[in-house]
């Protein structure tokens, strides 16, 4: 992006900001496939390599990419703020929910807790961002939420994980919310390459003392390692993470949030589609129910 045009995207205002109407519905689809991802390169590698390696792969390119089209570079402060967005956001988040994962809590309920995002977001952003909640926001968040409890209910309660484990998803969840509304009240003009090369460079600085010093950075190196690494760099972090910043930048926090509601029930036909995991009627009745929760939430008011 030539230089007048990124001062001038640096001055207009995140309400100012628009997205394609594809891109909500793109990255559901995309966020979704990181479950099943992240939990295949968990066969290859620990939670730290992977998350290590992931991280500092996409920085890589993204930085590669500021470089080449001559994107402003962040200084000073604001290089802070997106350091410490790129901590929770990144960072907190994957490491802890892949060791979450590889613990023994299963994608089912790690979705489901991560799945209580747009509620955590909702409860924040009046106090952090001043934006207001209003109560047909609250009853789609509330009807999501059950939704959510009906797709994966029956996986609740199935898992051998340690209460500990179950922590780190919840750790993971607050890295998640808490870097949604640390980008939307300090970074929300950044740019999309270089400033998101600056987070994942600080989320693999703090990732890589747990990768080298409890896990040596073992890996088997096999193209099994190879293409799932290759899902989780290029469609989940680079594209994905681009798709939830734009999606930032444009909406309320709250409104980018209950998106959110639609993960574990697309994840839920990706397993049908995938592996033959059929639904049950509970679980269909959640989907339907979450989808008219996220239209609830997202629809714009009435003039």
């Amino acid at each position: 992006m030539p230089d007048a045009t990124a001062r001038a995207t640096a001055s207009a205002s995140a309400h100012q900001f628009t997205t394609p109407r594809f891109l909500p519905g793109a990255f559901i689809l995309l966020w979704s496939t990181g479950y099943v991802a992240g939990k295949l390169s968990l066969n290859h590698a620990g939670p730290f390599t992977v998350c290590c390696l992931r991280f500092a792969c996409v920085a890589l390119l993204l930085g590669g990419a500021a470089v080449v089209s001559g994107a402003r570079w962040p200084r000073g402060r604001e290089a802070m703020h997106l350091a410490i967005t790129g901590l929770l956001a990144q960072a907190v988040q994957f490491n802890a929910l892949y060791f979450g994962l590889r613990q023994g809590v299963s994608a089912g309920v790690s979705a489901l807790i991560i799945g209580l995002m747009p509620i955590a977001t909702a409860a924040l952003a009046a106090p952090l961002l001043g934006e207001r909640t209003t109560a047909r926001q609250w009853i789609g968040l509330g009807a999501g939420l059950a939704g959510v409890g009906l797709v994966v209910a029956n996986k609740l309660g199935n898992g051998s994980a340690a209460p500990a484990a179950y922590g780190l998803i919840v750790l993971a969840l607050a890295g998640l919310t808490l870097g949604t509304l640390y980008q939307k009240r300090f970074c929300a003009r950044m740019d999309l390459r270089s400033g998101a090369c600056i987070q994942y460079v600080a989320a693999t600085l703090a990732s890589l003392p747990f990768a080298a010093g409890l896990e040596g950075f073992a890996a088997d190196w096999s193209a099994g390692m190879a293409g799932t690494m290759g899902w989780l760099i290029f469609v989940n972090s680079a594209l994905g993470a681009t798709m939830l910043s734009m999606l930032i930048r444009a909406g309320s926090a709250a409104k980018v949030a209950s998106l959110f509601y639609l993960v574990p029930g697309v994840a839920a036909v990706m397993g049908f589609a995938a592996f033959g995991e059929r639904l049950s009627a509970t679980a269909l009745a959640g989907f339907a129910l979450t989808m008219g929760a996220v239209w609830v939430c997202t629809r714009a008011p009435r003039s």
